[in-house]
């Protein structure tokens, strides 16, 4: 049975984590870290886990818990745990990091877009990118540090990343328009979350800044092989959860002058994701939506060729607190525990 820890357990992340972790067949929690709550019962900070959970939260000291545990989940905010990791901690146990601490190799990209100076630089290096539709064959029972990607990140690059791999697209004209529910932002008060600042509108936020932007065009680039530069736009809409990406780029035209034809571009991403089960490739003719894949770890996938312009519309669908979080840090530490990646994780898309 694997042993687990979680720091942030009371955030939105960490109760999903929780309630994925509760039915996960090899995984026992044995510690519900949390520094809002600290000695207060974990069900009644959510009451869903009434009679599920009779631990009471901890604090979160990392030393004390990497001796108790074999794995680590972080749903903690940017520079925590880039704060307190150390190679003698990595040598005891796993970690799997929802945060951006260690997503993005160039150190001075993550502070620059981040704001903050980071604490251990050195272990960038050891830590994969957690993609696991992408980087499965990184992730194995030696890895002891998980970069677990986001929701938009997630979406984002999953959605377009066969068409760039396969040459089909120009990635510098990649065009990435985002939504997303309100528990993306956290569980912390906020004005800007506040229902009558969130009911009945929708926004853009981050225009241009938003510092998931070099998260995506990284893995794209290692796609392209070479740099992209992308233009990502995120909005906000009142939901709960959800992430719905459309991206638009150029198709690159063939040696015969002309472009890629939906056929091909359905067997690019055939290709690469026609074998995994968490990613649907939609019938031609639909889109993605988001109560489709709500609860669930899987991600929806459709596209339309735009022949008069030249242009291919990518559409993408997950949840965010899942497949965009901790449907996906379970998903990695089936990988890194040497499981079936599913275990766990066969959660049926809840409807209405």
């Amino acid at each position: 049975m694997i042993k687990a820890g979680i720091i942030g357990a009371t955030g939105y992340a960490g109760g999903e984590l929780v309630r994925i972790l509760l039915r996960h067949p090899e995984v026992e929690i044995k510690w519900y870290g949390s520094r809002s709550y600290i000695d207060e019962k974990y069900a009644s900070v959510y009451r869903n886990m009434f009679r599920l959970v009779e631990d009471t939260c901890l604090d979160d000291n990392i030393e004390q818990l990497a001796d108790e545990v074999d794995v680590i989940f972080t749903a903690t905010p940017q520079g925590y745990l880039g704060g307190i990791l150390t190679e003698e901690l990595l040598k005891k146990v796993k970690f799997v990091d929802l945060s951006a601490d260690y997503r993005i190799k160039d150190v001075a990209v993550y502070e620059k877009w981040y704001q903050i100076t980071h604490q251990s630089p050195q272990l960038i290096e050891q830590a994969v990118y957690g993609l696991c539709e992408i980087n499965r064959n990184l992730i194995h029972e030696n890895t002891r540090l998980i970069a677990n990607p986001g929701c938009y990140t997630t979406c984002s690059i999953l959605t377009a990343y066969p068409l760039i791999k396969e040459g089909l697209i120009d990635p510098h004209t990649l065009i990435v328009d985002a939504k997303s529910g309100t528990s993306g932002a956290g569980r912390g008060a906020k004005v800007a979350n506040l229902f009558c600042e969130v009911n009945e509108n929708i926004k853009a936020y981050g225009v241009t800044t938003h510092r998931h932007t070099p998260e995506i065009e990284e893995q794209l680039g290692y796609a392209a092989g070479e740099p992209v530069a992308i233009t990502f736009t995120p909005h906000l809409v009142p939901m709960n959860r959800g992430i719905l990406v459309t991206e638009y780029a150029s198709l690159l035209k063939k040696a015969d002058g002309s472009y890629p034809t939906a056929e091909e571009i359905r067997a690019a991403y055939e290709k690469h994701f026609g074998n995994e089960y968490f990613i649907r490739l939609l019938p031609e003719g639909q889109c993605p939506e988001t109560k489709w894949v709500e609860g669930s770890n899987f991600v929806d996938i459709g596209f339309a060729v735009e022949e008069r312009t030249g242009r291919v519309i990518m559409m993408g669908a997950l949840d965010n607190l899942v497949k965009g979080a901790a449907g996906q840090a379970v998903q990695n530490m089936n990988l890194l525990f040497g499981l079936d990646e599913k275990k766990g994780l066969e959660l049926v898309p809840c409807f209405p």
